[in-house]
């Protein structure tokens, strides 16, 4: 199967050669370290998917398609003050913030250029115009070509923005949140404004005839203890306008739709899979213990899942990086599960044992069928305690989970 095929059977509990491998990314500071411990100079993040065997990279394959459904044209970035080893910034949304110079982590909110009504006419909703041609790439036709052509062998995914979270960065949480009480109807026309934008551009390109296997969102609007506003406003607000961006997206034949939202998303899980959108990307486990089979057992196949494999443990023992591989393998094998790490993988997790995550979800999970190989690296690589199993075999040092549906 090719890497386009074989993504489409996943999603979809079909029969296939195996399922898809990817990951969803590195921290910088990850392979800065990584570099030290052995990884090639010429590894990074644009090519690290390559190197470490990967299907491919979901950023290049969601970014591939160059149209924009946000804030066209975007602000102008710039640095606005020096502080030594920090910088304030004026970011391309228009919000103000205080970053590191050298390390990737989130910045700080100063200031926000979103603060009422007529700031929201003057510098936003201009931005939110789907007629706008510079929404679109300039080498349309041969866009359309490749989008358009059934023999492709890669995935191509659209991208559908952000409803909710876009405003809580453009306004600030505070401002959003007393925005919802005090002003609900603003929020609403905002809302409305966010989807018709995604709705007309991405009219456009689907009216193309092009064959897209998935669509993307983002969110970000959760935290450790649930959603930062309320299920009841959420469904109220927004749930309406991701029926009206699911309803379009199926109407033209792509019915795999995920959301990337951080934090504890339990109670958003069902009023996203009321209107289908049916994925979550990536399924962060987290100090609230989320789990992908306890998802699995209560949302069924409806609900399907990337990430999940909890990033903290490839930091621990090697026996416990290989329980939690083979804990997740009956997920893997029954589909609509494709497991990477919840999130970035951390510095704090040696090369060594990364590699040694990755030879043994090759051979437990994907029984090394139709892999690239790995690149190579300037370390032992050996899978302990499996050297002299047949591929998938448990080892004897674990206690091999019972046969039913979701291992347990």
């Amino acid at each position: 199967m090719n890497i386009r095929e074989r993504f489409n059977a996943t999603m979809h509990y079909q029969a296939r050669d195996r399922s898809s491998l990817l990951e969803f990314g590195y921290w910088e500071e990850t392979l800065e370290l990584w570099h030290n411990q052995g990884l090639p100079a010429y590894v990074t993040k644009s090519n690290s998917h390559e190197f470490f065997g990967m299907d491919f990279d979901r950023f290049k394959h969601v970014t591939g398609i160059p149209f924009k459904v946000g804030l066209v044209p975007g602000f102008k970035e710039k640095v606005l003050e020096d502080r030594g080893d920090k910088e304030v910034v004026q970011e391309a949304d228009g919000t103000r913030v205080l970053r590191h110079k050298s390390m990737s982590s989130i910045p700080l909110p100063l200031a926000h250029l979103l603060v009422d009504r007529e700031s929201w006419w003057k510098y936003y909703k201009p931005r939110l115009d789907p007629t706008n041609p510079a929404r679109y790439p300039a080498n349309w036709d041969e866009c359309v070509k490749v989008w358009t052509d059934p023999s492709r062998d890669f995935p191509a995914f659209l991208w559908a923005g952000s409803l909710c979270g876009c405003l809580r960065n453009w306004m600030g949480l505070e401002s959003l949140c007393l925005a919802l009480y005090d002003d609900p109807a603003w929020i609403e026309e905002m809302v409305t404004t966010l989807a018709d934008c995604t709705i007309g551009t991405l009219t456009r390109v689907l009216e193309t005839g092009g064959q897209f296997d998935a669509c993307g969102m983002w969110e970000d609007i959760c935290y450790k203890s649930g959603p930062l506003i309320s299920p009841q406003q959420f469904k109220k607000l927004f749930i309406p306008h991701y029926r009206r961006i699911a309803d379009l997206l199926h109407r033209h034949g792509v019915d795999i739709i995920w959301v990337d939202c951080d934090g504890d998303i339990d109670l958003l899980v069902p009023l996203w899979l009321e209107v289908g959108v049916n994925c979550v990307i990536p399924f962060e486990v987290g100090t609230w213990g989320a789990d992908p089979i306890q998802y699995r057992k209560k949302y069924g196949q409806d609900l399907r899942m990337m990430g999940g494999f909890n990033k903290r443990i490839l930091a621990h023992s090697k026996h416990e990086i290989q329980k939690e591989i083979y804990r997740l393998a009956p997920l893997v094998e029954e589909g609509g599960y494709i497991g990477f790490c919840d999130h970035y993988v951390p510095p704090d997790v040696p090369l060594q044992n990364y590699v040694f995550y990755l030879e043994v979800v090759r051979k437990v999970c994907y029984k090394n069928v139709n892999l690239k190989p790995i690149g190579p690296l300037y370390l032992p690589r050996s899978v302990e305690g499996m050297q002299q199993s047949s591929p998938g075999a448990w080892p004897a040092s674990l206690s091999r989970p019972g046969k039913g549906r979701y291992g347990q």
